[in-house]
């Protein structure tokens, strides 16, 4: 893991702030959806992407019935 050195407290809320160079550099905008995860004492952040629900894959994504499938496991659901 970098060190970016940058510091900031959790407000009462249980906030923090991402500084906007930060934000900047990993392409994370206004509203972007943050996965959070745990390893240890560590929380990670990552910015969040679409995957499929059967096979994880990131490729042509759509939404059915209120689940991401890619075009592979559609495929694969209609029978072709």
């Amino acid at each position: 893991m970098k060190s970016t050195g940058i510091v900031r407290r959790v407000d009462e809320l249980g906030r923090i702030v991402l500084p906007i160079e930060l934000r900047r550099t990993l392409d994370i905008a206004e509203k972007d959806a943050l996965e959070i995860y745990v390893d240890g004492a560590c929380v990670i952040l990552k910015k969040h992407s679409p995957s499929c629900v059967f096979c994880e894959g990131a490729k042509d994504i759509s939404v059915f019935k209120g689940k991401n499938v890619c075009s592979k496991c559609r495929q694969e659901l209609a029978g072709k």
